[in-house]
């Protein structure tokens, strides 16, 4: 498990800007059976940990001004700049160890296939990241999407043939489609702008012969 520092917070409000013109991001931890606890944290430190732990597998938080206690948490969420796209406060977690949890978990997609390779398709990913279920320490970093059975326009890459960790649950329906890879000619069409109504009826319609009306104005 990763392990990244922190401290109590005794910074808030805008004075936290201090905070992060150092480096360091404003965070709070909380969950069912502790207390709110305002943090701390150094930014390349939490970047590091970040990385490699996304919001899906439990770190070890370490508070070292409180008699060095350890925290088993998931990096809950990311507030950031919505100019610089900067982070400026983060939320963990730390969920009930015997209890499942819900978390999003990107899929990795992996291969290569034949249908983009060799006939010039373009692989659609209609789903990103997955909704599962599990109990904490079970939680997968990724979920792995193979691609190399995707040989022709008519394959389907369905939820049923992911890489599902045991002692983990998916949120979807095994008949949801992941990814497809779609033909050249459906790609045009798909990017051809289509026709309004109104600008049929110009087509359509004969140009109206100018009136009174018109020549008053």
């Amino acid at each position: 498990m990763l392990n990244l520092k922190s401290k109590t917070r005794k910074i808030f409000g805008k004075k936290t800007k201090e905070l992060r013109e150092k480096g360091i991001a404003p965070a709070i931890l909380y969950g069912p059976k502790i207390e709110n606890i305002p943090l701390e944290v150094n930014l390349k430190d939490f970047y590091d940990v970040y990385k490699e732990a996304g919001e899906s597998s439990l770190i070890s938080l370490e508070v070292s001004d409180l008699k060095d206690k350890k925290f088993s948490v998931l990096i809950h969420k990311i507030n950031r700049d919505p100019l610089s796209d900067k982070i400026i406060h983060i939320d963990f977690y730390q969920p009930v160890l015997t209890e499942e949890t819900e978390v999003l978990v990107p899929l990795v997609f992996e291969g290569e296939s034949p249908a983009v390779k060799d006939l010039g398709g373009t692989l659609v990913k209609e789903i990103q990241e997955i909704e599962v279920r599990a109990l904490p320490q079970n939680l997968p970093h990724e979920i792995k999407a193979d691609i190399s059975n995707l040989k022709t326009f008519d394959d389907e890459l369905l939820v049923r043939d992911l890489q599902i960790p045991e002692n983990v649950k998916i949120n979807r329906e095994p008949d949801e489609i992941v990814a497809v890879v779609v033909s050249p000619e459906k790609e045009e069409v798909a990017e051809a702008p289509e026709e309004t109504a109104e600008e049929t009826e110009e087509k359509e319609s004969p140009p109206e012969e100018k009136g009174s009306e018109d020549e008053e104005k």
